[in-house]
């Protein structure tokens, strides 16, 4: 299933063709939603987040969007099907605007799928979309669609290290030491100089990487997040491992036999902060980040949360006002929901 490239789309460093989406999970931490609606598809206010992974894929300058499914999860690659009566019953109801945002799904970036049959891991799921790679691509991106790395931006930078440094690239964040236990760490040290003299303090070489270290046996402070731009030889290093925990391929174990074979792996350093899409806690708090950025509901949610920590679990008015009565005049009447 494909849906066409729009050619209109700004010019951007390249970072690779084909951005790799793996998609196959089952979603388990959000069950029973995902019974039947793919977490990639679970809306951060109106927009899902396999689409804002599309955004910032056309953004760097791909041309496509390869997303790694499980024969299950059809509905993902549909998001992207055109849906022009949908766009003609809005146009007639003078909706003009989310028609726009309807079509915007089929235009942004070329998608297209490859089925992962069993579940066996992310370096798995990166192998899978090798046979439908041109035989000049010689670098791909990998971006995990549970990550939302903020601001936009980052590919790009790791795709101007790529061509100073070679090898790989992988996008990092700086962490409090007390934060890292839950992440990959990388073990680094400073580059070799580029063409252009001293590297940027933004870029270290990366000589190993450990898996949810205590505090204490972190290497450093500066962990994996799901940004990576990797040379081809990654594909061969795929095949060449074993199955590591829980029976899976690991693409950091295949990442740890090309630094170990001298292959070049840097990071970028990533001035930001991620939102994690993967567990309803951090869902939750990404919904409540963009939707006070929102023009439309920003405002209101602003004043509905601050009055709601000052007041605590008191129910609250639709003008979020406590009421007393355990209902609020919002919820009683349908009211102040943003429907349309």
């Amino acid at each position: 299933m494909t849906t066409p490239n729009d050619d209109s789309k700004p010019t951007a460093r390249r970072t690779a063709r084909t951005v790799i989406v793996p998609a196959a999970g089952m979603g388990t931490r959000f069950l029973p939603a995902t019974k039947t609606v793919p977490k990639e598809l679970l809306p951060v206010v109106d927009t899902p987040g396999i689409e804002m992974i599309a955004e910032e894929a056309a953004a760097s300058g791909a041309d496509r969007l390869l997303v790694v499914t499980a024969p299950s999860k059809d509905g993902v690659l549909g998001h992207f099907d055109a849906r022009p009566d949908l766009e003609e019953t809005l146009h007639e109801r003078g909706k003009d605007d989310i028609a726009a945002k309807v079509r915007r799904a089929t235009e942004v970036i070329g998608v297209s799928s490859v089925v992962q049959d069993k579940p066996l891991g992310l370096g798995h799921a990166v192998l899978m979309a090798e046979p439908e790679l041109a035989d000049d691509e010689d670098a791909v991106a990998v971006m995990l669609p549970d990550d939302l790395v903020l601001p936009v931006g980052v590919m790009e930078r790791m795709a101007a290290v790529r061509e100073e440094f070679g090898g790989s690239v992988l996008c990092a964040l700086e962490l409090p030491r007390e934060e890292v236990y839950n992440y990959g760490v990388f073990d680094i040290e400073e580059p070799a100089e580029g063409a252009d003299g001293a590297a940027a303090a933004d870029v270290k070489r990366v000589r190993g990487m450990v898996e949810k270290p205590s505090p204490e046996e972190a290497p450093s402070t500066f962990v994996a997040v799901g940004r990576y731009l990797l040379d081809r030889a990654i594909f061969d290093a795929l095949r060449r491992i074993d199955r590591g925990k829980g029976g899976e391929y690991q693409l950091t174990d295949a990442i740890e036999l090309l630094i170990r074979e001298d292959h070049p792996v840097h990071i970028v350093i990533h001035d930001g902060f991620r939102h994690d899409l993967g567990n309803p806690g951090g869902f939750i708090r990404a919904c409540v980040d963009f939707g006070l950025r929102d023009p439309n509901y920003g405002p209101g949610l602003r004043r509905y949360l601050e009055r709601r920590i000052t007041e605590g679990d008191e129910p609250l008015t639709m003008d979020g006002t406590c009421d007393g009565t355990g209902n609020t005049a919002a919820g009683a009447r349908g009211e102040g929901t943003g429907e349309g």
